[in-house]
């Protein structure tokens, strides 16, 4: 199955709608009772995550009858959600603030996100800047482009790799077990430098504008990687599991690592990861 540009931009008309009406409104003024943990002190969900993801399931639920919406607050309650992704011929994955920490601690460096897929594959990416109200789409096959309010398109583009030492990443090594999280954070700084933003939809859109070239997640939900990874891929990246096979919305680990073309990919997983270095 394959979606149309039209579409694609109704679905981010719906993540701006969330944004505008959910989203900001309670940003900087959410409550301690408005913010909760989920699995850990650093896995928040907020009442802002609730009602944007509530508003954008219902838009597009209207606008695409014939799809189903994942969304990471509903899967969250109820995980059996996720097997719905391999054969839906069209489903919209829905991450309705990726960066909740951020968000919830007064940092303006949050997103949106939906990753549209169909029997298992990713067709499309919108990643809204709620902030800034910028979007950055993708479309398989045609390309990735980031998009201002005026409706101003700009294509994008990962730019070049390099040596390793030149290289700008975004490692997140929080959810590898010991002691391959030690063994990884000791070989950092074979890198030229390390940022986090504790935002995949930011880490995503920083790579495919060129500002950084590689990017690692251990733990692969689809809400925070799928809409990303396409973006990343038409933009010019190439991405993989470690162990080589290609990134699947439905593979929850395995690893995902991002560089601007395969050579690149290969000299970064041979410095950081001992299980593949030669």
């Amino acid at each position: 199955m394959k979606i149309t540009s039209d579409q694609l931009h109704q679905v981010g008309a719906i993540l701006r709608q969330a944004a505008v009406e959910e989203i900001m409104p309670r940003f900087r003024h959410l409550s301690r009772q408005q913010v909760q943990e989920k699995s850990s002190i650093f896995d928040l969900v907020t009442e802002g995550d609730e009602a944007a993801e509530r508003l954008i399931t219902r838009e597009l639920l209207a606008a695409f009858p014939e799809g189903i919406v994942i969304g990471e607050e509903e899967a969250t309650r109820d995980p059996s959600l996720l097997e719905r992704i391999a054969d839906a011929p069209l489903a919209f994955i829905v991450d309705p603030i990726d960066g909740t920490r951020n968000f919830a601690t007064n940092l303006p460096v949050f997103g949106v996100m939906a990753a549209i897929t169909s029997e298992g594959q990713v067709i499309g990416s919108v990643i809204m800047d709620p902030v800034c109200g910028d979007i950055a789409y993708a479309l398989e096959g045609e390309g990735a482009w980031l998009e201002d309010e005026e409706g101003t398109s700009v294509p994008l583009s990962v730019g070049e790799g390099g040596e390793v030492n030149t290289l700008v990443g975004m490692i997140s090594t929080g959810s590898l077990t010991e002691p391959e999280r030690s063994e990884v954070n000791g070989r950092l700084s074979a890198l030229g430098m390390i940022q986090l933003l504790r935002c995949a939809a930011h880490d995503y859109r920083q790579a495919a504008q060129g500002f950084s070239q590689v990017l690692f997640y251990n733990k692969l939900m689809p809400w925070d990687h799928a809409a990303g990874w396409l973006l990343h891929k038409e933009a010019g990246g190439y991405s993989a599991h470690l162990d080589g096979t290609p990134y699947r919305p439905t593979q929850l680990s395995g690893g995902l690592l991002c560089a601007p073309d395969e050579a690149t990919w290969h000299a970064v997983r041979d410095a950081l990861f001992d299980r593949h270095r030669t």
